[in-house]
């Protein structure tokens, strides 16, 4: 083994040295003591002094604690939580500095010692030489784990980071959290003294107003007792003759109630014995159910009468009764008349002008009523939309075969369509009509005209009475909560 000399010694102090930053401060005035196995690798460790948790650790054992306690911690006692993990990350990351500090201060050292080694190497020789080398072989593998241990700690000062900044937004959101539990804690806290002082002052009132009943008690009793006496008295004298004259009333009422409707029977008898002796001498007669369904068809009074009704002109007309103001039903100009609903309660007239001669006839009464149609309107009405199978039989005037379409009623318009294909749709409005035929037609009972815009009318006939009569009533129920009045022309 060669022995140093001093002046290498010398030598090597005198020699320039890295500098070191100011900044760093060394934890202790040693180098650790390694054992190196086969390979010079780093087999025994010596034990770092930890300080504390890592900080996996620390986050999982603190996550733990949050979730199995979240159910029974106060807003006050969750927001303490949040500073106490504040204040752990705080010194998780003053730890984590001071792991950099050492990291760099054990990088210098390294350095240094493996200059010092680099320059025993070149001065020695023989086994002092091997053992140098050895040395810097140890002194490399150290700096190879140094930077390992580098790169741990950097990962761990990123995540003491990241779980300082959620604590420390969690913390804030706690304190705003306590803070507006505390208002609203103080306002509930003033309603409630508000309440209890109202109760206070009721409270008082009545105690008040019982001592003053309690002392007014027996002059109360005693008009109680004079004011059921005097009920007593007028129930003994009165309720008879009262009684009596509502009984004499109501069989009054009932009386005159009799004699009224007696008086419309009589009244409709002696109208329809005139109409029978008038229609003998009448050229002309009514025939058919004066009600909704049926048809109303104007014939010739007498098998050898030589009047004919093509050469005739004719117009019906409908009022509330006989004697108040006619309206004309615009286009009912044929001998025959399906009535509507729209005359269902209304008297029909029609006008026959023949040879200079206007001859009027008239139903015996008001148009009666259809007595499923009410049930069957109500019904459809629980739906959003009422199909019915209809068929063209004219359209802008034109005769029209076509096959069986769906006239779809609706809340806010009415659609003609088959299949896929829509033949007209518009919602309602002032510019649509909808009524019964009104002119020369082979089914007139079953039909109905229908104009959905000035351009374009349809004669639609349906399956039965009944469903034409249901469409037109359904859909003025429906245009009628549209604002919109839905009759036919110049009605």
């Amino acid at each position: 083994m060669t022995k140093v000399c001093p002046e290498t010694e010398e030598r090597t102090l005198q020699e320039p040295v890295l500098t070191v930053s100011t900044d760093v401060s060394f934890a202790s005035n040693h180098f650790p003591t390694y054992k190196l196995g086969p390979d010079n690798e780093i087999v025994d460790e010596p034990k770092e002094d930890e300080k504390g948790p890592s900080v996996e650790e620390t986050v999982e054992k603190e996550s733990q604690l949050l979730s199995d306690q979240h159910k029974r911690l106060s807003v006050r006692d969750l927001a303490s939580k949040f500073d106490k993990n504040l204040a752990a990350a705080v010194s998780l990351a003053d730890e984590a500095k001071l792991r950099e500090v050492a990291s760099l201060e054990g990088h210098v050292m390294l350095k240094k010692l493996r200059d010092a080694l680099e320059y025993m190497r070149g001065r020695t020789d023989g086994q002092n030489k091997e053992d140098v080398e050895k040395a810097i072989s140890m002194v490399e593998a150290l700096a190879v784990k140094l930077t390992q241990n580098e790169g741990e700690l950097i990962q761990e000062k990123f995540e003491v980071k990241k779980l300082g900044n959620f604590l420390k937004q969690a913390s804030e959101d706690a304190k705003k959290l306590v803070n507006y539990e505390k208002s609203f804690a103080c306002a509930e806290i003033e309603t409630a003294r508000a309440v209890v002082l109202r109760l206070r002052d009721a409270f008082e009132e009545q105690e008040r107003s019982s001592e003053a009943s309690r002392a007014q008690g027996p002059d109360v009793e005693k008009m109680v007792e004079e004011v059921q006496e005097a009920r007593q008295i007028k129930r003994m004298h009165h309720p008879t003759k009262v009684m009596g004259m509502q009984h004499e009333l109501h069989g009054l009422r009932n009386r005159i109630q009799e004699k009224y409707m007696n008086s419309v029977k009589l009244h409709q008898e002696i109208a329809t014995i005139k109409r029978a002796e008038e229609s003998k001498s009448c050229p002309f007669v009514l025939e058919g159910t004066q009600s909704l369904g049926s048809c109303l068809k104007i014939r010739v009074n007498g098998p050898d009468s030589a009047i004919d009704l093509s050469n005739c002109s004719i117009q019906w007309y409908r009022a509330a009764c006989e004697t108040s103001r006619r309206e004309a039903i615009s286009g009912a100009s044929q001998a025959v008349y399906a009535p509507e609903p729209f005359d269902v309660g209304r008297i029909l007239q029609a006008d026959i002008l023949s040879n200079g001669q206007k001859v009027t006839v008239t139903t015996d009464g008001p148009i009666d009523p259809d007595s499923g149609l009410q049930s069957r309107v109500e019904s459809l009405m629980r739906k959003s939309n009422s199909e019915f199978s209809v068929v063209i039989s004219q359209m802008n005037g034109q005769d029209y075969a076509s096959r069986s379409h769906v006239f779809t009623v609706g809340k806010t318009r009415i659609k003609l369509s088959r299949g896929w294909i829509t033949k007209a749709r518009e919602i309602y409005s002032t510019s649509m009509q909808l009524c019964g035929v009104r002119g020369s037609i082979k089914t007139p009972t079953k039909s109905l005209l229908w104009q959905p815009r000035k351009s374009l009318t349809f004669i639609l006939t349906f399956e039965s009475e009944q469903d034409r009569n249901a469409a037109i009533a359904l859909a003025r129920k429906y245009a009628f909560d549209c604002n919109v009045t839905l009759l036919g022309p110049d009605d």
